[in-house]
């Protein structure tokens, strides 16, 4: 697959991510069936700005490194579940087929 197909099927899925919920980047790599957590980042940082990047979240809960402050303030905006500074995994992850 070429990389601008991987790229906008990662926009797509983190597109597709309601509100106070979240994905790992690793959640999306293996919904994709494809790549990796490394490769989802890669994706986020050069072409993730147009999406709700602050839904992508490390698989701890912590929160995209160099945009801690802008991605905690829009959590707290949608009524993200937190613990302090991350988020809180067991209750705000997401998985694409999820009806709530």
């Amino acid at each position: 697959m070429a990389d601008e197909e991987f790229a906008e099927l990662v926009l797509t899925v983190v597109e597709r991510i309601p509100p106070g919920r979240v994905m790992s980047y690793g959640a999306i790599a293996e919904y994709l069936g494809r790549g990796g957590p490394r490769q989802v980042g890669a994706v986020m940082s050069h072409y993730g700005g147009g999406v709700p990047w602050h839904r992508v979240v490390a698989a701890n809960g912590r929160l995209v490194p160099g945009h801690e402050a802008e991605a905690l303030r829009r959590h707290r905006a949608e009524g993200t579940p937190l613990h302090t500074d991350k988020v809180d995994m067991r209750k705000a992850a997401w998985w694409p087929d999820d009806p709530s």
